[in-house]
């Protein structure tokens, strides 16, 4: 199914994976105070992913998607963060930088849309709602990895190898995975239309993010 509604999607895939925002990082001129506001609203979005994770480890009702689910959330608590704060030191920004960051309208919008997926809706919900951040970082980083003049004497090298890695794109590969399995449990045409139009609002507002870093928003 994540095919499919990447099809869906029609324009607003390329919109999010071909922003602006990631063109310039691939060539090496995006701003350097866009790219570390992106870092720092990027912290605040990352303990919101946390808790969407918890939230999917409450909705699963087969063990195996509670241990997929408590897997994300351990990744993000264990690894991830403490990647993400070290990474942000290289650029200048303290923890307490981090922490101080208040959130910006876009990164409010996307992540409390996701939680909210995850509370109104069931676990297939979420996972269309969570699918095109995780799956998008990962073909941006393999794009951005083939492009010329993407890696050396880039300021953003680490960044696209962090996520054209394979460690990375393993986790995207099983989250289509998860999505797809959970997918073909649900029945009916109408009941794929709204996860469709999820997985497509949850694009949107991930090209709203790229919008608001390139632009340094709050």
């Amino acid at each position: 199914m994540f095919a499919n509604f990447k099809q869906d999607c029609g324009g607003t895939w390329p919109a999010y994976v071909e922003h602006s925002f990631v063109r310039q990082i691939g060539d090496g001129t995006l701003p350097e105070a866009s790219f570390r506001h992106y870092l720092k609203q990027d912290y605040l979005f990352l303990l919101h992913f946390a808790r969407a994770y918890g939230l999917a480890v409450f909705k699963a009702q087969a063990l195996e998607d509670m241990l997929q689910a408590k897997a994300g959330l351990a990744a993000i608590l264990d690894l991830e963060i403490g990647v993400h704060v070290k990474y942000c030191a290289g650029w200048g920004l303290s923890q307490e930088d981090l922490q101080r960051e208040p959130e910006a309208t876009a990164n409010l919008a996307y992540t409390r849309f996701l939680l909210e997926r995850g509370l109104a809706g069931n676990l297939t919900d979420f996972h269309a709602a969570l699918t095109p951040c995780v799956v998008g970082y990962a073909e941006i980083g393999r794009h951005l990895a083939k492009a010329a003049g993407s890696v050396e004497a880039n300021p953003y090298a680490d960044w696209i190898a962090m996520y054209a890695g394979e460690e990375y794109q393993q986790v995207a590969r099983a989250q289509i995975a998860q999505l797809d399995k959970l997918c073909a449990q649900e029945q009916g045409s109408e009941r794929h239309r709204q996860l469709s139009e999820t997985f497509t609002l949850a694009t949107r507002l991930e090209a709203a993010f790229w919008d608001m870093a390139l632009q340094c928003q709050l």
